[in-house]
C-alpha cells in the first residue's frame, strides 16, 4: 500500500462524487427523459445540455435543485464513449451543495438515471462499475471462488478513489431476504456510492488472506471497509470494521455509522474528482437571473482590477523611461578627460587630420626629449660648443688661427 498522496487537496464536505459505466444504447436519452421527468414532478429546478466544442462524443447535462427545500444543489454528469467498448459509456457525476452534504437527500445519481420500481426505462444499464468488470452499485456481488482471483479483484477495488467498498461475510447462508444488497438499506447518501462484495460462509479464510496486504480483515459475520490508497494520515483500519451484520432486512445501523466516519475523513482529492469538480465550477451554465448578475459584477470588479494594473504598470514603465533617457543626457554632457569638449556631430575629416598632426608632433616632441644634445649640455657647462676631437684628441677640423705669428 502506497503511504504517499500525490494530491494536495482534500475531499470538501460539501462534494458528493461518483462514476459507473452504462452498457445500453444512447445513455444521452435516458439521461434527458429522467431528468425531464424529475423537473415535471418538482424534484429538481431545471437542466441543462450545455454544448462541448472541444470534444464532439462527450455529452454534459446540469442539473440544479434544492435539497430540503432550502439548500441548493449544483450537478454535473459527462458522458464519454469507453475508450475499448465504444458501444459503452463512462460517466461521472459529481454535485457540490452550500453547506456539507447530509446523506438523508436524495442521491444524484437517482435524479440523472433511473432507480427502478414503476420506471420501465430502468433496464440495469447504469449501475455498472467502470474499471473493475463484474461490479454493480445495487447488486450484491459474490467474491470469486479462487483465492488468487478473490486477491486481485480486491486489489483492484482498492484503487477506487470514486466508491467505498464493503466486505460482507455471510455467517450462514442466508435466506431469500438476505441475498438482497444491503446498500439498498442506506441513507440515499451513500447508496450509489458504496459496492458491496459478499463472502460466503467457506470464504472467511480465503477473504482474510486476499485483505491480508490491506491491513484490514473481515469478522465472522461481520463486514469491513477496504481502505483507500494512499490512507490519510492516522487511518486505522480497525475503526471501519463491524463485527456482525444481520442479514434479516433491518437497517445495518452499525455499518452506516462506519460509513459516515468513512465519508468524513480528510482525505486527498483524487485528481480526475478535482478535475470534474473544477469542470462544475468553472463552466457552469444553469444559473439564475441573480446569479448571472453576481457573475457580471465580479467580472466587471476584475477587469477594473486588471486596468487599474495595467495603469499602474505603464506608468511605472513611462517614470523608468524618462529617467533612463535623463541620465543618458547627463551622460553626453560629461567631457571625456584629457580631450577638449566637442559636441555631438561636428567632427569633419579635417578636424580628425589636425588632431592627428598634433599627436605626432607630440611624440616627436617627446622622442627628441628622450635623446640628450651634447651641444646644449656644453653651453650648459659654460664651454664653447665645437667639432668632436679624434681620437688622437685633434679636432677634425680647425678653424685658421688669425693671430699675428
Amino acid at each position: 500500500m502506497s503511504n504517499s498522496a500525490t494530491d494536495h487537496a482534500t475531499v470538501p464536505q460539501t462534494l458528493w462524487a461518483t462514476r459507473g459505466r452504462h452498457t445500453g444504447p444512447a445513455p444521452e436519452d435516458v439521461v434527458r427523459r429522467t431528468l425531464r421527468r424529475h423537473r415535471e414532478s418538482g424534484d429538481i429546478d431545471d437542466f441543462a445540455e450545455p454544448p462541448v466544442a472541444d470534444d464532439p462524443g462527450r455529452r454534459v447535462f446540469e442539473a440544479r435543485w434544492r435539497a430540503g427545500g432550502t439548500v441548493t444543489v449544483r450537478a454535473r454528469l459527462s458522458l464519454v464513449p469507453h475508450q475499448s467498448r465504444p458501444q459503452h459509456h463512462e460517466w461521472r457525476l459529481v454535485a457540490e451543495a452550500e453547506r456539507p452534504w447530509d446523506d438523508a437527500w436524495p442521491s444524484p445519481a437517482a435524479l440523472f438515471w433511473p432507480e427502478g420500481g414503476s420506471d420501465t426505462a430502468d433496464d440495469g444499464s447504469w449501475d455498472h462499475h467502470p474499471t473493475v468488470a463484474g461490479l454493480r452499485f445495487r447488486h450484491v456481488n459474490a467474491l470469486p471462488e479462487d483465492d488468487k482471483e478473490m486477491r486481485r479483484r480486491l486489489r483492484d477495488a482498492a484503487r477506487d478513489t470514486w466508491c467505498v467498498h464493503v466486505v460482507v461475510h455471510e455467517a450462514m447462508t442466508p435466506d431469500e431476504q438476505g441475498r438482497l444488497p444491503l446498500t439498498r438499506l442506506l441513507p440515499p447518501g451513500l447508496r450509489h456510492r458504496v459496492v458491496e462484495h459478499r463472502a460466503a460462509p467457506q470464504q472467511l479464510r480465503g477473504v482474510n488472506w486476499a485483505l491480508k496486504d490491506r491491513g484490514v480483515e473481515v469478522p465472522r459475520g461481520g463486514a469491513v471497509l477496504l481502505p483507500p490508497d494512499p490512507a490519510p494520515d492516522g487511518y486505522d483500519g480497525r475503526e471501519y470494521g463491524v463485527r456482525s451484520v444481520f442479514l434479516d432486512g433491518t437497517e445495518p445501523a452499525e455499518l452506516v455509522a462506519a460509513l459516515r466516519r468513512f465519508a468524513a475523513l480528510p482525505r486527498s482529492l483524487p485528481r480526475d474528482t478535482e478535475e470534474a469538480l473544477t469542470d462544475l465550477r468553472d463552466n457552469w451554465t444553469l444559473m439564475t437571473l441573480q446569479e448571472e448578475l453576481d457573475r457580471e459584477r465580479r467580472l466587471v470588479a476584475m477587469y477594473a482590477d486588471a486596468l487599474e494594473a495595467m495603469t499602474k504598470s505603464r506608468d511605472l514603465y513611462q517614470q523608468a523611461a524618462e529617467q533612463a533617457l535623463e541620465a543618458l543626457a547627463a551622460y553626453r554632457e560629461v567631457p571625456a578627460p584629457g580631450l577638449p569638449q566637442q559636441r555631438p556631430g561636428t567632427r569633419t575629416p579635417g578636424a580628425l587630420q589636425q588632431l592627428t598632426r598634433t599627436f605626432e608632433r607630440l611624440k616627436l616632441t617627446a622622442k627628441g626629449r628622450q635623446q640628450p644634445d651634447p651641444a646644449a649640455d656644453a653651453s650648459s657647462n659654460g664651454t664653447p660648443a665645437g667639432p668632436a676631437p679624434d681620437d688622437d684628441g685633434t679636432a677634425a677640423d680647425r678653424v685658421p688661427d688669425d693671430r699675428p705669428s
